[in-house]
């Protein structure tokens, strides 16, 4: 007899609907292998033969951690270019990359953990790198471009499944694992759900991962506003991975729950699918699902909801569909397309800022190139590894010539003297390789080891010039004459053998500390602090290393100072290039805030110089994030992110005039520190943050950025029809170089009854004009782009009257203007008797924080510690009178309730409850009627949860 073939299980035939295949792959697992499947590395179910799936794989501006591969511009560079369809191309060639580099390399996950959406909110946040932009609107549209760049066109199969990242509300470093971002209504509504739900909408986005910081008191990661908002906005199941670490954060930082089942059960129910924790060890997870599944915590129906997303992403990806899904064999990587998309990424990206004229750079120049980033192609944490590589002085070197190109880093050199007159010594590194850190690939570079294959610094009689650099605060870089920063590997010894800063903990930074700073020591030198590890540098027999027992006191000696470098090459130049900027890896990344806005004194110290060697001096800022800098006496200015593997060449030619910058920028850059709020002040609108409120003068605003040509702006034309406006003028390149212009559509309400932005963008389009030549451009919107979220209805309101739409070529730079008047809906005033006042929908506020109502749902109010909390209520209609307040609220601690800015007419005192959720509701005698605005003073540890009124 002949064996008959096994019949096809549902779940793997492909004339089947998904959630029919979904359903039966389910009903197949044990409730083991579901359990299992909800860590970051599902294992593979032998028996069914389901490969093993890891959800992750980070890809914000190409492949990273994985090896080689095309490296783009970072983030906030492609939110500059503003031109949606070249974002669209990147992020089609970043997953045609991500699926060949699979099929060579089955660690190289197809669920990607990009694009970053937190918008800019405030530029000293560390890692702004990684978004598009302060704006909502342009977020919204890069992200929305770039995930369907990586989701591919069709219908059925995905090329890769996007994940958005960090819901919400974050923009903060420091402490990020325990911090609260307090976040109004408003400004969730208005501001930080906008970019997310509009990419959402769109329909090509997989999931979103949680950010480590907590919301109004509550921890992102058991948020009801996944349930609430996010799985509102689509019909398709969306993946929600949790950030590395944060589901043990629950409990071991934030102390949210008491023990992990807890945690965990309560981040399962609020909508977490997958948990990215305890790297490739899944036992913990599961032991809590179990624990969790036990003690009744949660149910067998919990688990299956979360696993049936993580099987809709799989079954999308075409996993179990490999003879019929259609991005299998995609195999295109660093192909010339992908080369020549990265460089005019690269070009797209530059914001020319200012110019006097001296750019573009004429033919027979002679060019001095000078700066710490001269001759540096930075990357970042989330970079791939470079195959191919651009710096500053190798561009012009392609573009004048060597011979019109002259060079000076700018880096102090120096040696170390120890207090027995000898000298750090850098060894010869012998027949050592030059491998390059994270070439080779992992799943977590964070693991990666220093390399101790070289030998360790030694002293002797002459020394070794090392270059240092202080990259700002003092924080300092060593380099040797070979190239190799030193660093500290995990046996503690000093060498040279790091091709550059880098690492999740940086091992090739150093402070110098005065020697008499340490108890008990004395002297005019210097300790030597090591600060990835803290220990400060001794010198032993067998080597210089850290250990703390006897630290070496250094005397620094300077063989040449930076700026001296600096204007010997630019006094023999006719233009001077000054390139400035950070290193990615330092004072600004994931885990650290930056302190300021201003440019590192190093850097400063080699401005000056060039500009007093050379007043044709152009300041190329090379940079993840804004700078305060003093343009007055530079007669050319240019911004761009760190470029990628082409940003060399592509500054290059712009410098030259072979193209003409059209990047703009996708932020306001301050003049000082003086303008920002505090970095955990997520209250735009009550702190006038970003280009939309911000009441000063900014050094360059929103949108800025200039061309090597003009162009004018005419006709602009409104009509209104079907719930929408149709905006049409007319752009025309009235300059003689062929430029790309990018028009910039901004809308205000002119007389509104609540604070609006000062103007806000509604569309954007980058177009390419011949000298000469016109473009119609033609804008449909949605009359709900000019809504507000109402706190008294709790819903997007169009307020009826005047609005003006302004056309320009930058938030600023404003070129046509023309006012409509809408009908919209009218005002509803509070309604205070029934059903009252939730205390976090207030107008206007005063020195409080809004904190989670319960562990699951809601928000109250609470004072700042130790200050008297004010809140304020506009046009609360009390009708023909009440006789008393009712105040709900736990705590210990005083409400004072007032009308108009008067005098206290009631004072309800609360002694202590049980615990933050235990509320009580406690009375007073209060009278009043007809509209009044009403004003509540909070004061002590309490949380105002709602007032009503009665009588």
């Amino acid at each position: 007899m002949t064996a008959q073939t096994p019949p096809t299980p549902p779940f793997r035939d492909p004339q089947l609907p998904f959630a029919k295949r979904i359903d039966d792959l389910l009903a197949r697992l044990t409730l083991d292998e579901r359990i299992a499947f909800l860590h970051q590395f599902a294992p593979a179910v032998e028996r069914l033969g389901v490969a093993a799936f890891r959800t992750g794989q980070e890809a914000l501006h190409g492949v990273a951690w994985m090896g080689p591969a095309t490296v783009f511009p970072q983030a906030v560079g492609l939110g500059a270019t503003w031109n949606d369809a070249l974002v669209r191309r990147v992020g089609e060639a970043v997953s045609a990359e991500v699926r060949a580099m699979r099929a060579r390399d089955d660690r190289v996950g197809l669920n990607v953990w990009s694009p970053t959406v937190n918008l800019l909110r405030h530029p000293l946040w560390g890692r702004g790198e990684e978004g598009y932009s302060e704006d909502p609107k342009l977020t919204s549209a890069i992200a929305t471009a770039y995930t369907r760049g990586l989701r591919g066109d069709h219908p059925d199969y995905w090329r890769t499944a996007p994940v958005l990242k960090h819901w919400l509300a974050h923009n903060n470093e420091t402490n990020r694992d325990t911090t609260s971002s307090s976040v109004r209504p408003r400004v969730l509504h208005e501001y930080d759900l906008r970019a997310f739900r509009a990419t959402v909408e769109a329909g090509a986005v997989a999931g979103v991962m949680p950010a480590y910081n907590l919301v109004n008191g509550r921890p992102n990661h058991v948020s009801p506003y996944l349930r609430e908002h996010l799985r509102t906005w689509t019909d398709q199941d969306l993946l929600v991975c949790s950030d590395a670490g944060a589901p043990s954060n629950l409990v071991d930082s934030e102390h949210y729950f008491d023990t992990h089942e807890e945690a965990t059960a309560a981040a399962i129910l609020a909508g977490v699918d997958s948990f990215t924790d305890h790297g490739t060890d899944g036992s913990k997870i599961v032991d809590r699902v179990r624990g969790a599944l036990e003690t009744g915590l949660l149910s067998e129906a919990d688990i299956d909801a979360a696993v049936r997303r993580q099987l809709a992403i799989r079954f999308r990806l075409g996993e179990f569909d490999p003879h019929t899904a259609p991005h299998g064999d995609t195999s295109d990587f660093d192909t010339p397309a992908h080369r020549a998309l990265a460089r005019e990424a690269a070009e797209q990206a530059i914001v020319l800022l200012k110019n006097d004229g001296l750019l573009p750079l004429g033919p027979g120049v002679r060019v001095a190139v000078v700066g710490l980033l001269a001759d540096e192609c930075k990357l970042d944490w989330y970079s791939g590894t470079l195959l191919h590589r651009s710096t500053p002085l190798e561009g012009l070197y392609e573009r004048f010539g060597a011979e019109h190109v002259d060079f000076a880093e700018g880096v102090d050199r120096v040696r170390l003297r120890t207090s027995r007159g000898t000298y750090l010594s850098v060894p010869l590194a012998g027949d050592a390789d030059d491998a390059v850190r994270g070439a080779e690939g992992a799943l977590d570079p964070a693991l990666l080891a220093g390399r101790t294959d070289l030998p360790p610094l030694t002293t002797d009689a002459t020394g070794t010039d090392l270059a240092l650099i202080d990259w700002g605060e003092g924080l300092l870089t060593l380099r040797a004459p070979d190239g190799r920063y030193l660093s500290v590997a995990e046996d503690g010894y000093l060498r040279a053998s790091a091709d550059q800063p880098g690492g999740w903990v940086v091992q090739e930074t150093f402070r110098l500390e005065p020697a008499g700073s340490r108890s008990g020591s004395h002297g005019s030198g210097h300790l030597l602090r090591h600060v990835g590890t803290g220990g400060h540098l001794c010198v032993a027999a067998d080597g210089v290393r850290v250990a703390d027992d006897a630290p070496e006191i250094f005397e620094l000696e300077f063989t040449e100072r930076g700026e001296d470098a600096v204007a010997r090459a630019a006094q023999a130049a006719d233009v001077v290039v000054v390139v400035a900027g950070n290193d990615p890896h330092l004072n600004g990344r994931e885990t650290e805030d930056r302190t300021t806005l201003r440019l590192p004194a190093h850097q400063e110290r080699l401005l000056r110089a060039a500009r007093a060697a050379n007043p044709d001096t152009v300041l190329a800022l090379v940079s993840a994030y804004p700078y305060a800098v003093d343009p007055t006496d530079l007669p050319a200015v240019l911004w761009t992110a760190h470029g990628g593997q082409a940003a060399g060449t592509a500054l290059a030619r712009v410098l030259a005039g072979d193209v003409s910058p059209a990047g703009r920028l996708p932020q306001t850059w301050y003049a000082s520190d003086a303008d920002l709020p505090d970095l955990l002040d997520y209250d735009v609108i009550g702190g006038r943050q970003t280009y939309l409120y911000f009441e000063g003068t900014p050094l360059f605003p929103f949108g800025h950025g200039l061309a090597y040509t003009t162009f004018a702006y005419e006709d602009l034309e409104v009509t209104e029809a079907q719930a929408a406006l149709k905006v049409s003028f007319t752009v025309t390149n009235t300059g003689e170089a062929p430029a790309d212009e990018v028009a910039q559509l901004y809308a205000r309400a002119v007389d509104p009854s609540v604070p609006r932005p000062r103007r806000e963008l509604l569309a954007h389009r980058r177009c390419h004009l011949s000298p000469g030549a016109s473009e119609r451009l033609t804008f449909a919107l949605p009359l709900s782009a000019l809504e507000f979220w109402d706190v008294v209805v709790g819903r997007p309101r169009l307020e009826p009257g005047a609005y003006e739409l302004l056309a320009g070529a930058s938030s600023e730079d404003i070129r046509l203007r023309t006012t409509i008047t809408l009908t919209g809906e009218p005002a509803t005033l509070r309604q205070v008797r029934e059903p009252g006042l939730n205390a976090v929908d207030f107008d206007e506020q005063r020195d409080t924080e809004i904190v989670d109502r319960t562990k699951v749902s809601g928000d109250a109010v609470t004072p700042r510690a130790g200050a008297t909390g004010e809140l304020t209520y506009r046009g609360c209609d009390f009708g023909s009178g009440v006789t008393g307040v009712d105040v709900e609220a736990s705590g210990e601690g005083v409400v004072e309730v007032s009308l108009d800015g008067g005098p206290s007419l009631a004072t309800v005192t609360f002694g202590g409850t049980k615990g933050p959720y235990d509320y009580t509701t406690t009375g007073a005698a209060f009278a009043a009627d007809g509209v009044h605005d009403l004003h509540l003073r909070l004061r002590g540890p309490l949380r105002l949860a709602r007032v009503g009124f009665s009588g």
